[in-house]
Parts: structure tokens; C-alpha cells; sequence
């Protein structure tokens, strides 16, 4: 029996769908047909299609190379960056010490 995955919580569909749509305008607007990034991609159609309906059974690798042959791969380096990670930030600055002793 195939194990059920608990569903996503919204607001990942949310951002799924919607990296979803932007790729698949991205594509339209460098008129590149679903052939032709789906070979780019190395992806059939259907996972294409799939993909840029924010289908969160594609496989981040897929939403990567796309990303890639669109010219948009270097924004997925900044995606979790340390630079935007304020909460992680202001966590990190809590748990400074209040002084350091000499040894």
C-alpha cells in the first residue's frame, strides 16, 4: 500500500504555485515553446507542465535546471542566504556571550 503524504501547508502551495506561473511566463516571454524547454530541461512534457503548475511531486533539481536555462539559476543561491535569515540573525545575537573572560 502506497504511503499517503500529509499535504503541504498553503502557503508552500502558495509559493510553489506561484514559482510555478513565473516560470512558465519566463518561458513565454523568450517564446520558447513546451518542446523545446522541456528538452532544454531534460524533462518530458508532462513533467513540464507539471512543473509549472507548482507541483510539488517535481523534483527541486527539475525547478533548478529550469531556472538555469531560463538565466535565472542565481537567484536559487540567495533562496535561504544567511544575509536574509533575520530571524536566524537576531537568534544568533541573543546567545552572544555578555563578556568574555581572559584565560
Amino acid at each position: 500500500m502506497a504511503k499517503q503524504t500529509p499535504p503541504l501547508p498553503l502557503p508552500v502551495q502558495r509559493a510553489l504555485r506561484k514559482l510555478g506561473k513565473d516560470l512558465h511566463d519566463a518561458r513565454k516571454r523568450r517564446r520558447l515553446t513546451t518542446t523545446v524547454m522541456a528538452d532544454r530541461v531534460q524533462v518530458s512534457r508532462p513533467t513540464l507542465q507539471k512543473m509549472e503548475q507548482g507541483d510539488a511531486s517535481v523534483s527541486i533539481a527539475t525547478y533548478a535546471n529550469a531556472l538555469y536555462v531560463l538565466g535565472l539559476v542565481d537567484r536559487l543561491a540567495e533562496l535561504a542566504d544567511l544575509s536574509f535569515d533575520d530571524l536566524g540573525q537576531k537568534l544568533s545575537n541573543e546567545n552572544l556571550p555578555e563578556r568574555i573572560r581572559n584565560r
